[in-house]
């Protein structure tokens, strides 16, 4: 991760002023490449030898053999600098830690070598501290980095009328800048290790572009969220109802495992382990009708006292779908429309509509006590909290036996039966089939809702697709819903272009 750590203070004789910053230098390039973009050539070559030590693996010391980065730094000229605004002395050469494992070097000085990096620190300080409201704020800059500031209360930098002091002395602390340094190389090295970038090759997958917009609209909600905040404290704690997924009900018996699922997350150790694990558990007849109704986007509704193992079970039935099929309320104390979710969890006292019961586009798995007399095992994978379970799946329609199915059902069964298949590489064959027939899906949409073909037409594209059969239409229309909004709008925008025009006459 690339950022910069600066301290800044607002003098009373010159504004807005940087105190300090620390700045990350990557290893450096093969030589030949060139590296005049890399502030602090002089420390590269040193070796670590006494100075601060922040962990086993990281070591911080003053560079006293390289160049002193003052000296070419592009800040502003010591006449425009008192006391107050100056952190390190002058010819002060900063400090520098080293980090062995990543090959990453963290410099600290009171502004940033690179006339580019200086700017843009500049003008972070100057937008922060040139402000009477003091609340934390962000905004972008042209170099496409994202910048945050966080202002605090202005200390008291004069005494009596005598000269600005150094914030060194207000401390009283000698060693301040050095621990600011270590508190500084520590920050920008947690972030590095939680925030990562991801280099894509190739074009993205539908799921990708689907997830980058669910993020996106989750930021767009938070930001409103935010603005919103004075006037939800005044309410009373009652959840929205527009908040799918999250609406809970605690009964008598079931306050102690409800409790804390109001934001629902995937459990670390899951119930379900796997489809295979899931198969095994319901039994191949009844995994079957399930997965046949998952795919068709059908609603699955779970009905079970034990949220923990809906949770699980929607975590292993969602990874037959594409992400912008999957529409999950995972725990509800009362029956939602198949319009808002394909994923449904109940508690067993919730009444389900008859029209629901008897229909043929839901189906539901209702999870009981197990007798003595009927425990059973649950297969190879031995998890006995299963074993006191009965799973008793149901639909108005169920699944004839000989019923063909789509290919891609038929495809995810034979894999998991196939027991030279590790669970691992099952879970790769279900992600290329999902992009195999996601293809499929892509060049339907283009041929139908795009081009606006003939019916006729349409029928021969499915047979040359291999899926010509009357589940396997349902899979595609289904799935289609699943586009990402940038593949449709990037789809609309090449037909409407003249050159699209003139390549199809």
């Amino acid at each position: 991760m690339n950022a910069i750590v600066a301290l800044c203070h607002f003098c009373e004789l010159h504004g807005p002023r940087t105190l300090f910053c620390t700045e990350v230098l990557h290893a450096p390039l093969p030589q030949g490449d060139g590296n005049e973009d890399s502030p602090g050539q002089g420390e590269q070559a040193e070796e670590e030898e006494g100075g601060i030590q922040m962990n086993s693996r990281m070591r911080a010391h003053s560079p006293a053999e390289g160049a002193s980065v003052e000296s070419s730094s592009p800040g502003p000229k010591k006449s425009d600098m008192c006391e107050g605004c100056r952190s390190l002395a002058a010819g002060h050469p900063g400090y520098i830690s080293h980090d062995k494992e990543t090959s990453i070097k963290y410099v600290s000085h009171q502004h940033p070598s690179h006339p580019q990096l200086f700017s843009i620190v500049r003008q972070a300080c100057v937008r922060s501290l040139s402000c009477e409201v003091f609340e934390a704020e962000q905004f972008g800059c042209p170099q496409r980095a994202q910048r945050m500031n966080t202002a605090f209360t202005p200390f008291l930098h004069q005494r009596n009328g005598n000269a600005a002091r150094s914030l060194t002395s207000l401390t009283s602390d000698d060693n301040l800048w050095a621990c600011l340094h270590t508190s500084f190389a520590w920050l920008l090295k947690a972030c590095g290790s939680r925030l990562t970038e991801k280099l894509l090759e190739g074009a993205p997958t539908e799921d990708t572009l689907v997830q980058m917009e669910k993020l996106a609209d989750l930021e767009e909600e938070s930001e409103s969220w935010d603005n919103s905040e004075a006037e939800e404290e005044e309410k009373a704690p009652v959840l929205p109802e527009s908040t799918e997924g999250r609406e809970l009900t605690q009964g008598p018996a079931e306050s102690s495992s409800l409790s804390g699922c109001g934001s629902w997350q995937p459990r670390k150790l899951p119930v379900f382990k796997s489809l295979r694990h899931m198969r095994q558990v319901l039994g191949a007849p009844s995994f079957r009708m399930l997965a046949w109704h998952v795919l068709m986007g059908n609603q699955v509704i779970w009905k079970s006292r034990d949220v923990d193992l809906v949770q699980s079970a929607f975590e292993v039935l969602r990874t037959m779908l594409p992400v912008g099929c999957v529409r999950i309320i995972p725990y509800s104390s009362q029956y939602e429309e198949a319009y808002r979710c394909n994923f449904l969890g109940l508690s067993p006292h919730v009444q389900i509509p008859p029209h629901v019961l008897s229909s043929e586009f839901a189906v539901i798995v209702e999870v009981h006590a197990a007798a003595r007399s009927t425990l059973h095992p649950v297969g190879c994978e031995d998890d006995q909290s299963l074993s006191k379970y009965e799973f008793v799946v149901t639909s108005g329609s169920p699944v004839a036996a000989d019923r063909v199915g789509p290919t891609i059902l038929n495809k995810i069964e034979a894999a998991l039966t196939n027991q030279n298949l590790s669970v691992d590489v099952v879970d790769q064959c279900l992600v290329c089939l999902k992009e195999e027939w996601m293809n499929k899906v892509k060049v339907l949409f283009k041929f139908t809702k795009v081009d606006s073909r003939p019916k006729e037409d349409t029928q021969k594209l499915l047979s040359i697709l291999g899926a010509s059969e009357e589940d396997n239409v349902k899979l595609l229309k289904f799935w289609m819903t699943g586009l990402s909004k940038t593949y449709k709008s990037h789809l609309m925008s090449t037909v409407r272009s003249p050159t699209a025009s003139e390549s199809r006459n």
